[in-house]
């Protein structure tokens, strides 16, 4: 599938995506859209007429392509970044008789962001650690900016040190206005008397590697 994220803004107001069947058999995608926002650092979907795809299902036959079209019917937000969530869902065809085992949809979701209508969309990130003991370290990020950040890889060092000492890989959003927390493992047991972490983070805006505090509880 190509693009794999969309963005849409005032001046450009639909895109275009192409999605490709690699496999032998025709497939049958149903396409959707959902407004997406976020509560405690937890995905919230929800039912929008935001956002219009066409077509909304499609046979695609073996090695062929086909368009899907993302067009947005609502203004953007004056301030902040809007957010939505694209899926294609396979249907799956009927069994053949006999068959007996376990059919599998495939269900890929992609985001879409609306920039705002008085400029660039941009992620203001502040970042936090505390001690949960001596196994592990909550880290928590606020995003008080008005546009989303992606973030990847996260990986924690004690000052002047060259390995981490906890460290996280998996793909997360932090939309606008929210945090997101993870509770990470050391990996060398209790950490003492630190009072201040180095932060490697690779996000969608760039890397970042900065000093952090380390509250204790």
């Amino acid at each position: 599938m190509n693009p794999i994220r969309v963005n849409l803004s005032a001046a450009k107001r639909s895109e275009a995506l192409t999605v490709t069947n690699s496999g032998s058999d025709p497939v049958v995608v149903q396409v959707s859209a959902m407004a997406w926002a976020q509560d405690a650092g937890k995905d919230v979907l929800s039912a929008t007429s935001d956002v219009l795809v066409s077509p909304p299902i499609a046979t695609i036959a073996p090695g062929k392509e086909q368009i899907v079209r993302v067009g947005l019917r609502r203004a953007p937000d004056a301030h902040t970044e809007l957010s939505y969530r694209l899926f294609l869902q396979e249907v799956p065809p009927p069994p053949k008789p006999g068959f007996q085992g376990l059919q599998v949809a495939l269900r890929v979701g992609l985001p879409i962001f609306v920039e705002p209508r008085d400029g660039r969309a941009k992620a203001a990130l502040e970042w936090t650690a505390s001690s949960l003991g001596k196994d592990s370290i909550r880290l928590t990020l606020q995003n008080q900016g008005n546009g989303h950040i992606q973030i990847s890889d996260i990986g924690l060092y004690a000052k002047g040190g060259k390995d981490p000492i906890a460290s996280r890989t998996g793909l997360v959003y932090v939309l606008p206005g929210q945090s997101h927390e993870w509770d990470l493992a050391l990996r060398h047991g209790d950490i003492g008397g630190t009072e201040r972490l180095r932060l490697k983070v690779t996000t969608d805006a760039g890397s970042i590697d900065t000093e952090i505090g380390l509250a204790k509880p």
